[in-house]
């Protein structure tokens, strides 16, 4: 997202209640058994993430720019911060901060190896062509409910969203079905950049996309409008490959 908010010493702060995210997303039960994770840098960005093996998260490459820090966020039993080491981090050749900061497509995907393994279930890949218009996805991320004073509760939230007129193989734009973004409605904000989007894969979820950028209602600034994906099926080589040379093989 265009507002990267949270830095390392802010998580202090993380377990006060916030706001729900605009149009109330609903709250992910036992989240801590799921997949999607936490990221967060020391030049102040906050993020989502997914496993897609027990050591290494697919996220969004403008999460992680060179020049930073990172660490993966779990929670204790008392909604303390637990900072967790990453060993190497690796973004995708051809992204530009540039086209996605003007939500065009880019390859916005990158590859966090994580220092321990989690103890969670990896997410699983979907290769997949054309979206059609009305296709329904499921958006996660930690970043939903956010603060005026920019602190997140660090919840994970879930929203049904909808593929809009102009779905594509090279970027995702995703509405509230509600709303179709002309008020404020469902939709990914601060801190849900590089969370998954997942289909329904014969009953079961499959990541498709990772969250890039996000509108507010009739493409003015903010969130609640349109939330801008990029699909994983172009790069999917890229990310098969990266991940069998960091030691954290998924399957192609």
């Amino acid at each position: 997202m265009r507002r990267l908010a949270l830095a390392f010493s802010v998580f202090v702060v993380i377990s006060a209640p916030a706001a729900a995210m605009v149009g109330n997303a609903y709250v992910v039960p036992n989240a801590a058994a799921r997949p999607e994770v936490m990221l967060v840098g020391s030049r102040g960005n906050f993020c989502t993430g997914v496993a897609i093996a027990r050591d290494l998260v697919l996220t969004a490459a403008h999460c992680v720019q060179a020049g930073a820090e990172y660490k993966q966020v779990e929670l204790d039993a008392q909604r303390q911060p637990i900072m967790k080491d990453v060993l190497a981090v690796a973004r995708h050749p051809q992204f530009n901060l540039k086209t996605m900061l003007a939500h065009r497509a880019t390859a916005d995907v990158a590859l966090v190896k994580l220092a321990a393994p989690l103890k969670v279930t990896p997410a699983v890949l979907k290769p997949r062509g054309r979206v059609p218009v009305g296709e329904r996805f499921a958006v996660y991320g930690y970043g939903m409910a956010v603060r005026s004073d920019g602190n997140s509760s660090a919840t994970l939230r879930a929203a049904t969203l909808i593929a809009t007129g102009q779905p594509g193989n090279l970027q995702l734009r995703l509405v509230d079905p509600a709303t179709n973004g002309a008020r404020d409605g469902l939709g990914a904000c601060t801190g849900d950049s590089g969370g998954p989007v997942y289909a329904d894969a014969g009953g079961s979820f499959a990541v498709i996309g990772v969250v890039s950028w996000s509108t507010g209602p009739n493409g003015d600034s903010g969130c609640g409008g349109l939330t801008g994906v990029t699909p994983i099926e172009l790069y999917r080589k890229w990310i098969v490959d990266t991940a069998a040379k960091l030691g954290s093989p998924v399957e192609p």
